[in-house]
Protein backbone atom coordinates (compact mmCIF):
# COMPACT_ATOMS: atom_id res chain seq x y z
CA UNK A 1 0.00 0.00 0.00
CA UNK A 2 0.95 3.43 -0.38
CA UNK A 3 1.12 6.34 2.12
CA UNK A 4 2.15 9.86 1.75
CA UNK A 5 1.82 13.36 2.32
CA UNK A 6 0.75 16.39 -0.18
CA UNK A 7 0.53 19.80 -0.03
CA UNK A 8 -2.14 20.95 -1.84
CA UNK A 9 -1.78 24.52 -1.79
CA UNK A 10 -4.66 26.54 -1.37
CA UNK A 11 -7.34 24.02 -1.61
CA UNK A 12 -9.93 26.81 -1.38
CA UNK A 13 -13.55 26.86 -2.60
CA UNK A 14 -13.95 29.66 -5.18
CA UNK A 15 -14.26 33.64 -4.44
CA UNK A 16 -12.45 33.89 -1.36
CA UNK A 17 -9.22 35.69 -0.80
CA UNK A 18 -6.97 32.83 -1.33
CA UNK A 19 -8.78 30.48 -3.73
CA UNK A 20 -9.83 30.00 -6.89
CA UNK A 21 -11.70 33.39 -8.22
CA UNK A 22 -14.27 31.31 -10.26
CA UNK A 23 -15.66 27.96 -10.38
CA UNK A 24 -13.96 27.47 -13.37
CA UNK A 25 -10.98 27.78 -12.08
CA UNK A 26 -11.42 25.50 -9.21
CA UNK A 27 -12.68 22.76 -10.93
CA UNK A 28 -9.91 23.19 -13.26
CA UNK A 29 -7.52 23.02 -10.25
CA UNK A 30 -9.72 20.21 -8.49
CA UNK A 31 -8.88 17.86 -11.87
CA UNK A 32 -4.53 18.31 -11.95
CA UNK A 33 -4.82 17.17 -8.33
CA UNK A 34 -7.04 14.23 -8.98
CA UNK A 35 -5.05 13.14 -11.75
CA UNK A 36 -2.15 13.09 -9.72
CA UNK A 37 -4.27 11.27 -7.36
CA UNK A 38 -5.63 9.05 -9.07
CA UNK A 39 -1.78 7.78 -10.27
CA UNK A 40 -0.46 7.84 -7.14
CA UNK A 41 -3.21 5.53 -5.80
CA UNK A 42 -2.58 6.12 -1.49
CA UNK A 43 -4.43 4.12 1.24
CA UNK A 44 -3.97 7.39 2.91
CA UNK A 45 -2.55 10.47 1.86
CA UNK A 46 -1.58 13.37 4.83
CA UNK A 47 -2.35 16.64 3.13
CA UNK A 48 -1.31 20.15 4.08
CA UNK A 49 -3.18 23.81 2.68
CA UNK A 50 -6.36 22.51 2.55
CA UNK A 51 -9.44 25.64 3.73
CA UNK A 52 -13.26 24.52 3.75
CA UNK A 53 -13.60 20.63 4.87
CA UNK A 54 -16.06 20.81 1.70
CA UNK A 55 -13.14 21.46 -0.66
CA UNK A 56 -11.54 18.27 0.40
CA UNK A 57 -14.84 16.70 -0.06
CA UNK A 58 -14.83 17.49 -3.78
CA UNK A 59 -11.33 16.52 -4.25
CA UNK A 60 -11.87 12.99 -3.29
CA UNK A 61 -15.36 13.34 -5.53
CA UNK A 62 -13.30 14.44 -7.98
CA UNK A 63 -11.06 11.45 -7.94
CA UNK A 64 -13.64 9.49 -7.71
CA UNK A 65 -14.68 6.02 -5.34
CA UNK A 66 -14.70 5.62 -1.95
CA UNK A 67 -12.74 7.77 0.49
CA UNK A 68 -12.76 8.62 4.55
CA UNK A 69 -11.63 12.10 5.18
CA UNK A 70 -10.33 14.21 8.56
CA UNK A 71 -9.34 17.73 9.02
CA UNK A 72 -8.06 19.80 11.55
CA UNK A 73 -9.90 22.07 13.42
CA UNK A 74 -7.14 24.77 13.58
CA UNK A 75 -6.86 26.56 10.77
CA UNK A 76 -3.96 29.20 10.44
CA UNK A 77 -4.40 32.73 9.52
CA UNK A 78 -4.67 32.16 5.70
CA UNK A 79 -7.09 29.36 6.44
CA UNK A 80 -5.37 26.82 5.75
CA UNK A 81 -5.01 23.03 7.42
CA UNK A 82 -3.73 19.68 7.49
CA UNK A 83 -6.14 16.48 7.05
CA UNK A 84 -6.37 13.08 5.24
CA UNK A 85 -7.83 11.25 2.49
CA UNK A 86 -8.02 7.52 3.00
CA UNK A 87 -9.45 4.62 1.76
CA UNK A 88 -9.82 2.80 4.75
CA UNK A 89 -11.97 3.82 8.15
CA UNK A 90 -10.35 6.54 10.15
CA UNK A 91 -10.82 7.18 13.91
CA UNK A 92 -9.39 10.44 14.62
CA UNK A 93 -6.80 10.32 18.08
CA UNK A 94 -5.90 14.06 18.47
CA UNK A 95 -5.97 17.65 16.78
CA UNK A 96 -4.10 20.01 18.78
CA UNK A 97 -1.66 22.86 18.32
CA UNK A 98 -0.50 22.83 22.21
CA UNK A 99 3.26 23.18 22.97
CA UNK A 100 4.12 20.44 25.64
CA UNK A 101 3.97 21.10 29.18
CA UNK A 102 7.64 22.22 29.75
CA UNK A 103 7.61 24.21 26.25
CA UNK A 104 7.64 28.06 27.07
CA UNK A 105 5.92 30.59 24.96
CA UNK A 106 8.46 31.78 22.06
CA UNK A 107 8.81 35.44 20.11
CA UNK A 108 6.81 35.69 17.45
CA UNK A 109 7.72 39.49 16.14
CA UNK A 110 9.64 42.34 17.23
CA UNK A 111 6.88 43.62 20.24
CA UNK A 112 5.75 41.73 23.03
CA UNK A 113 3.90 38.65 20.71
CA UNK A 114 4.45 35.41 21.86
CA UNK A 115 3.09 32.29 21.50
CA UNK A 116 2.18 28.64 23.21
CA UNK A 117 0.98 27.27 20.10
CA UNK A 118 1.60 26.24 16.93
CA UNK A 119 0.05 28.02 13.87
CA UNK A 120 -2.15 24.89 12.89
CA UNK A 121 -3.06 21.89 13.91
CA UNK A 122 -1.22 18.70 14.31
CA UNK A 123 -4.22 16.02 13.69
CA UNK A 124 -3.44 12.43 14.46
CA UNK A 125 -5.96 9.36 12.56
CA UNK A 126 -5.98 5.71 13.48
CA UNK A 127 -6.27 4.00 10.34
CA UNK A 128 -7.63 0.59 9.44
CA UNK A 129 -5.86 -1.03 7.28
CA UNK A 130 -5.42 -4.97 6.01
CA UNK A 131 -2.20 -5.20 7.99
CA UNK A 132 -3.57 -4.08 10.57
CA UNK A 133 -3.95 -0.11 12.61
CA UNK A 134 -1.86 2.19 11.80
CA UNK A 135 -1.21 5.71 13.68
CA UNK A 136 -0.21 8.64 11.59
CA UNK A 137 0.43 12.07 12.59
CA UNK A 138 -0.05 14.98 9.88
CA UNK A 139 1.26 18.48 10.12
CA UNK A 140 2.79 21.95 8.34
CA UNK A 141 5.26 23.12 10.55
CA UNK A 142 6.22 27.52 10.29
CA UNK A 143 6.83 28.45 6.78
CA UNK A 144 10.88 29.12 5.77
CA UNK A 145 9.30 31.76 3.45
CA UNK A 146 9.61 35.04 5.51
CA UNK A 147 6.62 37.48 6.47
CA UNK A 148 6.88 41.17 7.99
CA UNK A 149 4.64 43.26 9.55
CA UNK A 150 1.74 45.20 7.41
CA UNK A 151 1.72 41.91 5.22
CA UNK A 152 5.04 42.58 3.31
CA UNK A 153 7.36 39.76 2.08
CA UNK A 154 10.17 41.81 1.82
CA UNK A 155 11.96 42.98 5.00
CA UNK A 156 12.80 46.80 5.42
CA UNK A 157 16.80 45.79 6.06
CA UNK A 158 18.69 43.34 6.92
CA UNK A 159 18.61 43.27 10.49
CA UNK A 160 14.72 43.36 10.16
CA UNK A 161 15.17 40.23 8.19
CA UNK A 162 17.38 38.23 10.68
CA UNK A 163 15.04 39.08 13.40
CA UNK A 164 12.29 37.69 11.38
CA UNK A 165 14.05 34.73 10.39
CA UNK A 166 15.32 33.78 13.98
CA UNK A 167 11.42 34.21 15.01
CA UNK A 168 10.32 31.68 12.72
CA UNK A 169 13.57 29.39 13.64
CA UNK A 170 11.74 29.37 17.10
CA UNK A 171 8.11 28.30 16.14
CA UNK A 172 9.38 25.92 13.58
CA UNK A 173 11.62 24.24 16.23
CA UNK A 174 9.15 24.48 19.06
CA UNK A 175 6.22 23.07 16.69
CA UNK A 176 8.82 20.39 16.11
CA UNK A 177 9.35 19.15 19.86
CA UNK A 178 5.60 19.64 19.85
CA UNK A 179 4.93 17.05 17.33
CA UNK A 180 7.70 14.55 18.74
CA UNK A 181 5.50 14.73 22.00
CA UNK A 182 2.87 13.93 19.93
CA UNK A 183 4.93 11.09 18.35
CA UNK A 184 5.62 9.63 21.42
CA UNK A 185 2.08 9.49 22.30
CA UNK A 186 1.31 7.48 19.01
CA UNK A 187 4.75 4.79 19.68
CA UNK A 188 3.00 4.17 23.17
CA UNK A 189 7.08 2.95 24.42
CA UNK A 190 7.07 0.29 21.51
CA UNK A 191 7.86 1.61 17.72
CA UNK A 192 9.00 -2.41 17.27
CA UNK A 193 5.24 -3.33 17.61
CA UNK A 194 3.53 -0.50 16.17
CA UNK A 195 3.34 0.63 12.76
CA UNK A 196 3.43 4.66 13.92
CA UNK A 197 4.23 7.59 10.87
CA UNK A 198 4.81 11.27 11.11
CA UNK A 199 4.52 12.79 7.90
CA UNK A 200 3.43 16.55 6.58
CA UNK A 201 5.45 19.58 5.49
CA UNK A 202 8.06 20.32 7.79
CA UNK A 203 9.43 23.13 5.81
CA UNK A 204 12.90 22.26 6.58
CA UNK A 205 15.25 19.86 4.84
CA UNK A 206 16.78 16.44 6.02
CA UNK A 207 20.43 17.59 6.60
CA UNK A 208 21.71 17.44 9.94
CA UNK A 209 21.83 21.29 10.14
CA UNK A 210 18.35 20.99 9.93
CA UNK A 211 17.36 20.97 13.13
CA UNK A 212 13.87 20.68 13.24
CA UNK A 213 13.77 17.68 11.24
CA UNK A 214 16.23 16.23 13.74
CA UNK A 215 14.12 16.77 16.84
CA UNK A 216 11.82 14.33 15.61
CA UNK A 217 13.84 11.69 14.87
CA UNK A 218 14.23 10.30 18.32
CA UNK A 219 17.49 8.92 19.76
CA UNK A 220 20.33 8.97 17.16
CA UNK A 221 22.39 6.53 15.47
CA UNK A 222 20.00 4.20 13.62
CA UNK A 223 19.84 6.60 10.15
CA UNK A 224 18.88 4.96 7.01
CA UNK A 225 22.24 4.01 5.28
CA UNK A 226 24.63 4.39 8.79
CA UNK A 227 26.08 1.49 10.21
CA UNK A 228 23.75 1.27 13.12
CA UNK A 229 20.99 0.83 10.86
CA UNK A 230 20.73 -2.98 10.83
CA UNK A 231 22.12 -3.29 14.61
CA UNK A 232 19.03 -3.62 16.90
CA UNK A 233 19.02 -1.54 19.88
CA UNK A 234 16.95 0.01 23.01
CA UNK A 235 16.62 2.98 21.37
CA UNK A 236 14.15 1.80 18.35
CA UNK A 237 11.30 1.70 20.92
CA UNK A 238 11.20 5.52 20.22
CA UNK A 239 12.89 6.09 16.90
CA UNK A 240 11.50 7.72 13.94
CA UNK A 241 13.01 7.25 10.88
CA UNK A 242 13.14 9.57 7.92
CA UNK A 243 12.70 7.78 4.73
CA UNK A 244 14.34 10.18 2.29
CA UNK A 245 17.63 8.69 1.57
CA UNK A 246 15.61 5.43 0.11
CA UNK A 247 14.41 8.00 -2.23
CA UNK A 248 16.30 8.00 -5.56
CA UNK A 249 18.88 10.75 -5.93
CA UNK A 250 17.42 12.86 -8.44
CA UNK A 251 14.04 12.96 -7.28
CA UNK A 252 14.98 13.75 -3.52
CA UNK A 253 12.84 16.98 -3.45
CA UNK A 254 9.46 17.94 -3.12
CA UNK A 255 9.78 21.21 -4.39
CA UNK A 256 11.28 24.40 -6.48
CA UNK A 257 12.29 27.48 -4.38
CA UNK A 258 13.46 30.66 -6.25
CA UNK A 259 14.88 27.85 -8.55
CA UNK A 260 16.51 25.87 -6.18
CA UNK A 261 15.24 22.20 -5.64
CA UNK A 262 14.81 20.99 -1.85
CA UNK A 263 12.90 18.54 -0.18
CA UNK A 264 10.96 19.78 2.74
CA UNK A 265 7.61 17.03 2.93
CA UNK A 266 8.75 14.21 4.95
CA UNK A 267 7.16 10.79 5.72
CA UNK A 268 8.97 9.06 9.17
CA UNK A 269 8.11 5.63 10.51
CA UNK A 270 8.40 3.73 13.14
CA UNK A 271 10.80 0.36 13.58
CA UNK A 272 8.35 -1.48 12.83
CA UNK A 273 7.22 -0.09 9.19
CA UNK A 274 10.44 1.09 8.31
CA UNK A 275 11.28 -2.59 8.16
CA UNK A 276 8.68 -3.31 5.63
CA UNK A 277 9.41 -0.30 3.08
CA UNK A 278 9.85 -1.61 -0.11
CA UNK A 279 10.13 1.68 -1.85
CA UNK A 280 10.01 5.83 -1.65
CA UNK A 281 9.81 8.51 -3.64
CA UNK A 282 8.10 11.73 -4.60
CA UNK A 283 5.95 12.50 -7.67
CA UNK A 284 4.26 9.47 -8.99
CA UNK A 285 5.60 5.85 -8.18
CA UNK A 286 6.03 5.18 -12.34
CA UNK A 287 8.85 7.98 -11.73
CA UNK A 288 6.59 10.28 -14.11
CA UNK A 289 7.87 14.17 -13.75
CA UNK A 290 5.17 16.88 -12.41
CA UNK A 291 7.02 19.60 -13.55
CA UNK A 292 6.35 21.63 -10.45
CA UNK A 293 7.09 25.43 -10.61
CA UNK A 294 9.82 27.54 -9.15
CA UNK A 295 7.86 29.69 -6.37
CA UNK A 296 8.75 32.52 -4.56
CA UNK A 297 8.15 33.91 -1.08
CA UNK A 298 4.68 35.62 -1.95
CA UNK A 299 1.68 32.95 -1.80
CA UNK A 300 -0.67 35.25 -3.63
CA UNK A 301 1.18 34.75 -6.68
CA UNK A 302 0.06 31.41 -7.03
CA UNK A 303 -3.81 32.30 -6.46
CA UNK A 304 -5.96 29.87 -8.69
CA UNK A 305 -3.19 28.35 -10.33
CA UNK A 306 -3.95 24.99 -11.12
CA UNK A 307 -2.53 21.77 -9.62
CA UNK A 308 -0.10 22.46 -6.58
CA UNK A 309 3.65 23.69 -6.17
CA UNK A 310 4.43 20.32 -4.03
CA UNK A 311 5.08 16.97 -5.03
CA UNK A 312 3.84 14.08 -2.99
CA UNK A 313 6.35 12.40 -0.91
CA UNK A 314 5.52 8.91 -0.55
CA UNK A 315 6.57 5.13 1.16
CA UNK A 316 5.02 1.62 -0.63
CA UNK A 317 4.98 -0.45 2.22
CA UNK A 318 5.15 -3.92 1.93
Amino acid sequence: MILGTWNLENLFLPGGPSGPRDKAAYETKLAALAAVLKELDPVLLGVQEVGEAQALRDLAGTVGGDWHTALSAHADGRGIRVGFLSRVPLEVLTDTTAFPPKLRPVQTDDTSGETASAGRGFLAVEAATEAGPLRVAVCHLESKPLSYPGGRFQPRNEGERARFGAYALYRRAAEAASLRALADELLAGDGRERDVAVLGDLNDEVQAQAATTQILLGPPGSEIGSAGFEAPDKGDAARLWNVAPLIPSARRFSRINSGRRELIDHVLVSHRLVRRLSAAGTGLPDGTDLRLPSVGPDPSERRGKPGSDHAPVWVRIG
